[in-house]
């Protein structure tokens, strides 16, 4: 069997390509599309990903505030800059970059997140939005980037067996949560499954977002299967990998998404649809 890599730059550039009428249309009417991203400290991944953010709003028309503070911040300090954003009717979305210092209590900086400007899905608003499938608030930008990579691709989750390896918050559980409005029976994995490998091997669709390089390997695999690679790692060489072993899988996954070049390449342009949509339903 010949495997497919399903590539993210084509579904970014799509999601781009989409909103950037609706963001002429509110300049149109006075309203300039902002996103505001804070970042504690100077950590690397951090730089990383506010640097290609910013390049995406810019790369649209979305203006970028940027909010940089010390890694020694106090409580009180970080909780009235995100205040302020959040109080700022020129911000339409807020990026928290996490996590945050261990002597900052991050629970209650989320909370003072405009759950209106929650563009990553952070605060137990958006959480509660997910989970009712009420359509209030917004998902993370990660598993969201799984959907617009999977419906780009003609990849329909209606009836298939999903199995998810992960359960966090911001990817694992709201994943399962987008999977079932889509109508797909959805298994989660964890530390604690008992058979991995054969509970993943009954995946039509198998997302990978256990965050241990190349764990998911060609034995939780079944022949023609849609593998979706979400985890970032280093290997041993300080390479970028993901939690797949994308070379074990070839040939006999039908699709499977590479790291890099997968589905973080699709976050960023989510961010922006997401800032689109808020400042879409703030100025309403």
């Amino acid at each position: 069997m010949e495997t497919v890599l399903l590539k993210g730059k084509p579904v970014a550039d799509n999601i781009c390509a989409s909103i950037v009428g609706e963001i002429e249309r509110l300049k149109a009417d006075s309203v300039e599309p902002c996103l505001a991203i804070v970042r504690v400290g100077q950590k690397p991944d951090d730089i990383y990903y506010e640097s290609g953010a910013t390049k995406r709003m810019q790369s649209v028309g979305i203006k970028v505030k940027s909010v940089v503070l010390d890694a020694e911040v106090s409580q009180s300090e970080l909780e009235d800059a995100v205040s302020a954003l959040s109080n700022d009717a020129s911000v339409h979305g807020i990026l928290l970059l996490m996590p945050l210092p261990r002597h900052i209590d991050e629970k209650r900086i989320k909370s003072l997140i405009c759950p209106e400007k929650d563009i990553d899905g952070l605060t137990d608003g958006s959480m509660v939005g997910l989970y009712a499938g009420t359509g209030e608030g917004f998902a993370p930008c990660t598993p969201s980037a799984v959907m617009e990579l999977l419906d780009f691709n003609c990849i329909d989750v209606c009836g298939k067996n999903v199995v998810i390896v992960g359960r966090s918050l911001v990817v694992g559980k709201p994943q399962a949560m987008l999977m079932l409005e889509k109508n797909a029976t959805v298994t989660v994995c964890h530390s604690k499954t008992k058979d991995l490998k054969s509970v993943c091997r009954g995946a039509d669709i198998l997302v990978a977002a256990v965050g241990r390089a190349r764990m998911i390997n060609k034995d939780h695999v079944k022949n023609g299967a849609v593998v979706v690679d979400v985890g970032i790692n280093q290997d041993e060489n300080g390479a970028m990998c993901g939690d797949v072993d994308t070379e074990s899988v070839m040939g006999i996954a039908s699709k499977v998404t590479p790291v890099p070049g997968g589905v973080g390449s699709i976050t960023t342009s989510v961010l922006a649809k997401h800032v689109v949509e808020a400042a879409k339903r703030i100025t309403r």
